[in-house]
């Protein structure tokens, strides 16, 4: 079976997309979600299916780089609360989702994936998303500093 992330991996290697930040074992990709702009992966390079097929010092290594891009979220995008998950069910490869939630998100406080709350706001929708290129330059620049 393909794997998505295996083929977005591919895709930044010929070219044919860029994520925020990568390096030879981690790549942050903004992800496409148009009621949650900030919503970001961190996605290991390798095909490995549980945190615990990593050796310790990868383990570490793929927190800090989540730890990176929730500060920068909470730095230049202030959220109420930023939502960590790792699930893999469907993508079984090692990736965490990081989500700038607000308190007036069309979810909010029940996760993205429950039943919609309310409809998004358009102007707060267009004020975040205007965000998105200082928050992407804010997490090459945590990142390169430690990496």
């Amino acid at each position: 079976m393909a794997c998505d992330l295996c083929s977005l991996l591919a895709s930044f290697e010929a070219g044919k997309a860029a994520p925020i930040w990568r390096d030879a074992q981690l790549a942050v990709i903004a992800v496409d979600e148009p009621d949650y702009p900030g919503f970001c992966r961190v996605v290991w390079h390798a095909h490995v299916k549980e945190m615990s097929d990593l050796s310790a010092a990868e383990r570490s290594r793929v927190m800090e780089v989540v730890w990176q891009v929730e500060e920068a979220q909470r730095a230049v995008m202030a959220p109420e609360k930023v939502n960590l998950a790792s699930f893999g069910n469907m993508t079984p490869h090692v990736h965490w989702h990081v989500i700038p939630r607000y308190l007036d998100d069309a979810h909010f406080p029940q996760p993205t994936w429950a039943t919609a709350q309310r409809v998004s706001d358009p102007a707060a929708l267009a004020a975040r998303r205007a965000l998105l290129p200082a928050l992407h330059a804010d997490i090459v620049a945590r990142l390169d500093r430690r990496y």
